[in-house]
């Protein structure tokens, strides 16, 4: 752990008490979520980590498919629950770039996220050579350096869901 704190603050990254602001709420069904993910990236994409969190089924894989979907992801998009990273390319402006979708719902612990090459994933987000989406942030919670988005998705009812965005400082 001291090596992650040791590199993270080389990249400017601190792990001081988040102070959190709320800087999206919204509410979707499946019919209109990519009118969800527009206006979501509209309003966040200079942001570089996006920790994904609500409970089995409320759609967060879902939500990451019409997201790489609208940023054209060229790479076949699938859930890295048994992969743990799944690597994808999209093109902006003639530029490849790089996004990590991270599944860390199968993860014990942070020593475990740091030996499967989550640290690495992150460090390259920070340094913005990278983007990564990160379900079950909550299982390793300290590899996430600040500012990133915690982008709760909550379940209102079969069709409906709630996702607030916070940024975490």
């Amino acid at each position: 752990m001291a090596a992650l704190r040791l590199v993270s603050s080389y990249y400017g990254c601190n792990f001081a008490p988040a102070m959190d602001e709320i800087i999206l709420h919204t509410s979707y069904t499946l019919a209109d979520i990519d009118k969800a993910v527009v206006s979501f990236w509209e309003k966040l994409h200079t942001y570089r980590i996006f920790a994904f969190s609500g409970e089995l089924g409320a759609g967060k894989t879902t939500f990451i498919h019409h997201l790489c979907d609208h940023l054209k992801v060229e790479d076949a998009v699938s859930s890295p629950t048994f992969a743990l990273i799944n690597e994808y390319h999209f093109y902006k402006h003639g530029k490849d770039n790089l996004l990590y979708h991270l599944d860390w719902y199968r993860l014990k612990d942070t020593a475990e996220a740091i030996h499967a090459g989550m640290e690495d994933c992150m460090l390259q987000a920070a340094k913005g050579t990278a983007i990564c989406f990160v379900e079950w942030p909550e299982k390793a919670p300290e590899l996430l350096p600040k500012p990133y988005l915690w982008v709760s998705i909550e379940t209102t009812d079969e069709t409906r869901r709630t996702m607030t965005v916070k940024l975490v400082r």
